[in-house]
């Protein structure tokens, strides 16, 4: 039913273990750009630069598509944003947009860019703009790749994404602004969105990717706890909401579930033991659907 496009680059290899983990594998074909996905949902995918997708979807060449919201903003493409997928290109988290120069230069914040300077960028429409929005005149220069190598013997400013700097400071430059955040995003074509069949069917996509995101970097904990501990475990024991607590064979244990986040669970477990928990399991958890 659903046209599908998925980027390929920077962004792909960590699309594709979300599609995986939401039991949508995509599986490449002959030819690496067509691929399926075995779920009756889903009728074509298509693997793209992203910062193609954007207008293929406006243009009804998709019904849905994955792509940064830095390339939404660059094509202009009218779309709608049917949720944030909050990873980059390495793994958890946003791309930041950022202006930056030579270590060397005299210059510690945009509004003291000269007058006319060189600009190196893969976004030139939003570069455009944002000098414009400061009142600077400069030359934008379209980059290919590798916009921080051409700082400063070809360039004097570069504007590019990034998720740490590291790659900037590594190339001796230094962050002087930022223009913006730009999370990964789930787009629709708008009329696909206006089709009540596939709205049904976006959304209940939407719902299975974020579940895989919900559930990352979280576990469940189930445990037997006496009457006469339950308080000082529950006082204990952090939680999503409530824990469900369960009666038990006998009169004298409950069950207690709950879910946690992974990063203090060692901490955690002893001191439910201490509380009186027995019985303890951790369990990793696939998704959560809200």
């Amino acid at each position: 039913m659903l046209r599908l496009a998925i980027p390929k680059g920077s962004l792909g290899e960590q699309t594709l273990e979300l599609f995986a983990q939401a039991d949508l594998a995509v599986k490449k074909g002959d030819r690496e750009y067509n691929s399926t996905i075995d779920d009756p949902r889903i009728g074509k995918v298509k693997i793209l630069r992203p910062q193609e997708i954007p207008t293929y979807v406006m243009e009804d060449y998709f019904d849905l598509g994955i792509s940064g919201a830095d390339c939404v903003r660059e094509s202009g493409a009218d779309v709608v944003t049917v949720a944030e997928l909050p990873y980059a290109k390495t793994g958890a988290g946003t791309i930041k947009m950022v202006v930056a120069v030579s270590n060397n230069e005299a210059i510690d914040k945009p509004e003291d860019i000269r007058p006319n300077s060189r600009v190196t960028t893969e976004f030139p429409n939003v570069t455009t703009q944002y000098f414009k929005d400061l009142g600077i005149p400069v030359k934008i220069f379209y980059s290919y790749g590798a916009s921080e190598a051409k700082i400063p013997e070809l360039m004097d400013v570069v504007v590019d994404l990034t998720e740490t700097g590291a790659t900037l400071v590594k190339n001796q430059l230094k962050i002087i602004g930022v223009i913006g955040e730009f999370p990964t995003l789930l787009i629709a074509n708008k009329a696909a969105w206006a089709d009540p069949a596939k709205r049904q069917a976006i959304e209940e996509i939407k719902t299975l990717l974020l579940g895989v995101i919900e559930a990352r970097g979280r576990v469940l904990l189930s445990m037997n706890v006496s009457k006469a501990n339950l308080d000082a475990v529950l006082q204990t024991l952090p939680a999503m909401k409530r824990p469900t607590i369960s009666p038990l064979a006998g009169d004298d244990y409950v069950g207690v579930t709950t879910v946690v986040d992974k990063r203090g669970v060692n901490i955690l477990l002893p001191q439910l033991k201490s509380a009186g928990a027995e019985d303890i399991l951790e369990m990793p958890i696939s998704k959560i659907v809200k």
